[in-house]
C-alpha cells in the first residue's frame, strides 16, 4: 500500500463529525509535509513557476544543513576542547547530535502546539513555515540551555511574532530572532558571558567568543581562518562561514533569496566596521567584523526572509545597507550586548513596511513627472 493510499484511507477519521476532528490540523499538516498538498493552485494569470511556500521551506532547509552539521561536529569539538580531552570526529558530532536532538525536538513540539491550535481555530491549514522557523531556533541558541526556556521562547514567538498578526505571510517580525531576543531580554544569564557558548562549562572555564572578547575591551585572539573555517565558540549554526556561504549558494541558484539583500547588508557591515577601526573606535577591522559571531548567519538566512523583508529592489538595498550598519553600530556602541545583528534586523523589520512605500512613492512621483513631460513635449 501507497504513503498516499494510506493517508486516503486514515483521513475519513479527521474528517468534519468524527471523532479525531479536533486533531483534523494537524494531520492535515503531517499529511501535507510528507506528501504533496491536496489544495494546490493549478490556473490563473498570477501563477508563475511551480514553486510553493512547501518547495521554498524545503529549499531553506536544505540550504542550512552544511551550518548545522558542521555546528553540530564543532559543538563536540569546543566541548572536549575546553576540557583538554582526545576526542575524534565522530565522537564530537555525537556529543553535539545529543545536544541539538532536545532543543528541536522541543521547539518543533511546543511551536506546532501554538500552529496547530490557531490552525484549528481559525479551520484552516496548518502553514508551512513553522518548519524553518523551528529548524533555525535550535541553531541560534547556546547548546546549554534549559529546554523549558527553548519552550517559553518557542510558543512566545510563534503566538505574538506570528499567530495574532494572521500566520505565515502576515507577520512583520522574524519569529526566530523574536524567540533569541525573548531568552536574551527575559533569561539573559543563560544566553550571555563566556560559560554559555561552550558545552559543559562552568563559570570557572571561558569558552569566550571573539565577540566577547571584543565587548571586554581585546581584539579577538582567534585567527581569521579559525574564524572562517568555524573551529570558535559560538552557537551551533553561526560559527563556520565556510558552511553558511554554502548555504547562500544554495538560496541564490534557486532564487530563494535576495542577493540585493545579502550584499547591501554585508556592504553596511564592511563599510561601517572598517571606518570605526579606521577612526580608532575599535581595534577589530570590517573584514574581522563580519566573521565574528552571527553577522553572516543573519545576512543570509534572517535578513533575506521573504515576509519579513522589503520587497521593492531599491527598498532591499536600503534595508540590507541599514541591517550591515545598524548591526556594527550596536556592536560597537552597546557594550553589554555585543552581537548586534538580532536587533538590528528586528529594528529594519518593522521599518520595512515604510521602506517600501517611501520608495513606491518616488516611482510614483518620477513617473507623473516623466508624464507631464511628454505631455508638455507634445
Amino acid at each position: 500500500m501507497s504513503l498516499t493510499n494510506l493517508s486516503d484511507r486514515i483521513r475519513k477519521h479527521f474528517e468534519k463529525g468524527k471523532p479525531l476532528h479536533c486533531f483534523s490540523s494537524l494531520f492535515d499538516a503531517i499529511d501535507t509535509f510528507l506528501l504533496t498538498p491536496r489544495t494546490v493552485t493549478t490556473s490563473g494569470s498570477h501563477i508563475r513557476d511551480a514553486v510553493d511556500l512547501k518547495r521554498i521551506m524545503i529549499t531553506v532547509m536544505i540550504a542550512l544543513v552544511p551550518a548545522l552539521l558542521f555546528g553540530l561536529w564543532n559543538t563536540g569539538y569546543q566541548h572536549y576542547l575546553i576540557l583538554g580531552q582526545a576526542s575524534t570526529f565522530w565522537k564530537c558530532f555525537a556529543y553535539g547530535f545529543l545536544k541539538w536532538l532536545p532543543l528541536v525536538i522541543v521547539t518543533y513540539v511546543s511551536g506546532l502546539a501554538v500552529e496547530v491550535s490557531f490552525a484549528q481555530w481559525r479551520g484552516k491549514q496548518v502553514e508551512e513555515g513553522f518548519f524553518v522557523t523551528g529548524f533555525l531556533i535550535p541553531m541560534i541558541m547556546p547548546p546549554d540551555i534549559p529546554l523549558w526556556i527553548v519552550a517559553v521562547a518557542t510558543i512566545f514567538a510563534t503566538f505574538f511574532a506570528k499567530e495574532v498578526f494572521g500566520g505565515t505571510g502576515y507577520n512583520f517580525l522574524n519569529p526566530a530572532l523574536v524567540a533569541r531576543a525573548f531568552v536574551f531580554f527575559a533569561y539573559p544569564s543563560v544566553i550571555s558571558g563566556n560559560s554559555v557558548w561552550v558545552s559543559g562549562t562552568t563559570d570557572a572555564m571561558t569558552g569566550a567568543t571573539p565577540l566577547s572578547q571584543l565587548m571586554n575591551g581585546g581584539e579577538p585572539v582567534s585567527s581569521y581562518l579559525d574564524m572562517f573555517i568555524g573551529t570558535i565558540p559560538g552557537c551551533i549554526g553561526e560559527t563556520s562561514k565556510i558552511a553558511i556561504l554554502l548555504g547562500a549558494i544554495v538560496l541564490l541558484y534557486t532564487q530563494v533569496a535576495s542577493w540585493r539583500i545579502m550584499l547591501s547588508v554585508i556592504a553596511g557591515g564592511f563599510i561601517t566596521g572598517s571606518l570605526f577601526h579606521l577612526t580608532g573606535l575599535c581595534p577589530v577591522n570590517g573584514w574581522q567584523q563580519l566573521l565574528m559571531g552571527g553577522f553572516l548567519f543573519g545576512a543570509v538566512f534572517m535578513a533575506t526572509d521573504p515576509v519579513t523583508a522589503t520587497h521593492t529592489k531599491t527598498g532591499k538595498y536600503i534595508y540590507g545597507l541599514l541591517i550591515g550598519i545598524l548591526a556594527i553600530v550596536i556592536r560597537v556602541i552597546n557594550k553589554g550586548y555585543p552581537e548586534g545583528m538580532m536587533l538590528a534586523i528586528l529594528l529594519m523589520n518593522i521599518f520595512a513596511p515604510l521602506i517600501d512605500y517611501c520608495v513606491l512613492q518616488i516611482m510614483i512621483k518620477k513617473r507623473k513627472k516623466n508624464i507631464r513631460q511628454h505631455q508638455h513635449q507634445s
